[in-house]
């Protein structure tokens, strides 16, 4: 099995290192693929080093820049931030055919929309992952925890694509990542969203972790409203919804007190964050139904006014 991992950030690194141990030499091949031909060059030489209660490793897996000359892929997974997402599905079409299966996994549901397996020229699979990865450096990461990987196709698909998605499963569940396969994506999807809604950009705002939301009763219930204007849009579009979305995040606030959420992350580093696909995609998909959501719409605003001023912080440095 041929496996492309577009994006060495935290969670590529991890599935790409995951599977290259696991793979057979003779019949397996894993590759990194990275826009930044400097940052390639560099990975190369270092290898990816992974941190984890088992020690450290360093992986030497070839890292790609130039696709011109590379034969497609079996299986190809996305690890982009959603907003470098539509220039990597360009630049990743030397690779695709039309039985590769892409994995979509990125945060927020911006993604959703590449579910056209002729416009995409290859097999969509959406993922969810609670896999917990820490970046520390280009190519250096450390697997915090233990989480589980959700695969499944945005639509039915023909009995030869299902056999496909299987072997992946198999090649994930060999190399000791905990995978399912669900008949509905979506509603997993969703799930996870409802969180990212709930935290994410609070944390960024308030520059805390996600333990510190629970401090305070305000916080608590700016973290409800949030997820209940989620929730709104979900129903209104027929999502499937099983569990209790605000009591969900609340928990996921305190199982992971200490965690410092990737949208804070992003804005202590001066980079873009991913608030468009996640509270930006609720507001957007709100007013074609004609769902109020003032909450989101004000942290939209608030993480982009932060978002401007730590990017200037960031050049005049």
């Amino acid at each position: 099995m041929r496996i492309g991992v577009v994006g060495p950030g935290a969670l590529g690194c991890l599935f790409a290192t995951k599977l290259f141990s696991a793979a057979d030499k003779g019949d397996d091949s894993v590759t990194l693929i990275d826009h930044r031909p400097g940052r390639a060059v560099h990975l190369n030489q270092q290898g990816i080093i992974l941190e984890s209660t088992a020690g450290t490793e360093t992986f030497s897996i070839p890292v790609l820049h130039d696709l011109i000359s590379v034969p497609p892929v079996d299986v190809l997974f996305s690890c982009v931030k959603s907003y470098d997402l539509q220039d990597s599905l360009h630049s990743v079409q030397p690779l695709l055919i039309p039985e590769t299966l892409y994995v979509f996994l990125q945060n927020g549901i911006s993604h959703l929309q590449y579910n056209d397996a002729d416009k995409l020229g290859a097999t969509p699979v959406f993922a969810t992952s609670s896999e917990g990865a820490t970046a520390l450096g280009p190519g250096h990461i450390r697997h915090a925890g233990s989480g589980h990987t959700c695969l499944g196709f945005p639509s039915k698909q023909t009995n030869k694509a299902d056999d496909r998605l299987q072997c992946l499963l198999q090649r994930l569940q060999k190399c000791t990542l905990s995978c399912s396969i669900t008949e509905d994506i979506h509603a997993r999807i969703w799930a996870k969203l409802f969180i990212n809604v709930g935290i994410n950009g609070l944390t960024a705002l308030k520059n805390c972790s996600n333990g510190e939301l629970l401090d305070t009763s305000s916080t608590r219930n700016r973290i409800k409203i949030l997820v209940r204007e989620a929730k709104a849009v979900a129903c209104a579009q027929g999502i499937a919804i099983f569990d209790d979305p605000i009591e969900a995040t609340l928990a996921v606030c305190k199982n992971t007190a200490s965690n410092i959420s990737s949208m804070l992350q992003d804005i202590r580093k001066g980079r873009p964050t991913e608030i468009d696909a996640i509270n930006g995609a609720v507001s957007r998909i709100a007013k074609e139904y004609g769902i109020p959501t003032p909450e989101n719409d004000a942290l939209i605003r608030n993480i982009k006014e932060i978002t401007l001023a730590a990017e200037g912080d960031t050049e005049e440095k």
